[in-house]
């Protein structure tokens, strides 16, 4: 049996990660870029105004222009002006500046009288409201890097410098097997000894919470034939096959020896954690096998802490096995060390509550978690105020 620290360690090793595609940005939400994206542009491509008011070319101590009749610029004008000498000229947000010009006077700011134009000048400086030429990238400008993930914000970037398509990691296929006699289908009246099917719509619906849309959910009973076909079936199609269930060593759990049979090779079986320690993780060729402990708690903690962050790395995202931070406890807590906990908690007003019903088995406490507080192996008992990291959904 490892701790959670080396199991961490085996899986960072022997990272998957997805070919690369290209997908128009308006499809690619939500998934991450397979290379650096340099800019052909400067941008801005041109000296703008950031104002609707007056271009001008700025001199110390002068404050009073001569306004160029008839003349507007306007945003998108294709028509190149030339500033005369002591002159300003009328120009919207968006236009570009005239040349000779290098400020520009909000015309909340201007006094016009006929033809004269006059300003407070110690409201402003030289440069002040005009955006320059590249002050946002450079050509060949390095502006989003190979792992960022595609943001509503990131395609307003990459759209900025011309780009339509990006090159991103492709997403995994997967394939859910849930083991277990005792299993029910919801809809269906519960018989006594069934317990109902919880664990597909969590598993299915946190695969797509992540972004993972091609997925196969199948049950298999517990005669280890019928399970070895359906095990050899998936992994002839999926990248990532998880199965719930019949992963310990009871006489009816049939999993980790259909694995062998399979050809999967284990990475490790067991882990020094709880909920959620029998863990089994193994690859056969370019594939993730994830056998998951079939109690609902055992199996959202191991998804959360092992298959999630592999599911990211195989799309490209990086720094997959971080905490979303650490938070201080509201109360104190005792636990006997030799084994780490991951308990279902609730992150409120920046503190961490531990919730009660932690039991594998428990699944009330889920309906009002939100993160996942991580107790470490060695931890006897921490103080209120501790800090303890913290895992998302």
């Amino acid at each position: 049996m490892i701790s959670v620290t080396e199991a961490k360690e085996i899986l960072s090793k022997h990272i998957i990660q997805g070919s690369s595609v290209y997908m128009p940005l308006e499809e690619s939400l939500g998934m991450f870029l397979a290379e650096d994206i340099p800019s052909d542009y400067d941008i801005p491509f041109f000296d703008n105004s950031a104002m609707d008011g007056y271009a001008i070319a700025w001199k110390d101590g002068e404050n009073k222009r001569k306004l160029r009749p008839e003349t507007k610029i306007r945003a998108g004008e294709l028509e190149d002006f030339v500033l005369g000498e002591n002159e300003a000229i009328r120009i919207f947000t968006g236009a570009p500046v005239p040349k000779g010009a290098d400020t520009i006077i909000p015309q909340e700011w201007v006094k016009i009288d006929g033809d004269t134009f006059s300003f407070e000048i110690d409201k402003f400086e030289k440069g002040s409201n005009l955006r320059s030429q590249g002050a946002q990238n450079k050509v060949g400008d390095i502006i989003a890097l190979k792992g960022s993930e595609i943001t509503p914000g990131m395609i307003g970037l990459l759209s900025s410098v011309g780009l339509h398509e990006a090159r991103v990691f492709s997403k995994p296929t997967l394939g859910i097997i849930l083991t277990g006699d005792e299993l029910e289908e919801i809809g269906k009246p519960l018989s006594f000894g069934k317990v109902y099917n919880s664990n597909g719509p969590v598993l299915k619906t946190y695969l797509k919470q992540l972004g993972v849309d091609e997925i196969e959910l199948a049950t298999a009973l517990d005669e280890p034939a019928k399970l070895q076909e359906t095990i050899d079936r998936f992994l002839e199609k999926y990248d990532v096959v998880l199965i719930s269930g019949g992963i310990s060593v009871g006489d009816y759990d049939f999993v980790k020896g259909s694995l062998e049979k399979a050809g999967v090779k284990e990475l490790f079986y067991k882990i020094r954690q709880k909920p959620g320690k029998p863990l089994f993780v193994g690859q056969r060729e370019n594939q993730w096998i994830f056998a998951l402990p079939g109690n609902p708690a055992s199996t959202l903690t191991c998804f959360n802490q092992y298959v999630k962050p592999c599911l990211m790395a195989w799309m490209g995202k990086t720094n997959v096995w971080e905490p979303f931070g650490s938070f201080p406890l509201v109360y104190d807590f005792i636990k006997k060390p030799g084994i780490t906990l991951f308990l279902k908690a609730k992150l409120e007003n920046g503190s961490v509550h531990i919730l009660p019903g932690q039991e594998s088995f428990n699944l009330i406490s889920y309906g009002t978690a939100n993160c996942i507080a991580e107790i470490g192996e060695e931890t006897e008992s921490l103080q209120a105020g501790a800090l303890v990291p913290v895992y998302g959904w």
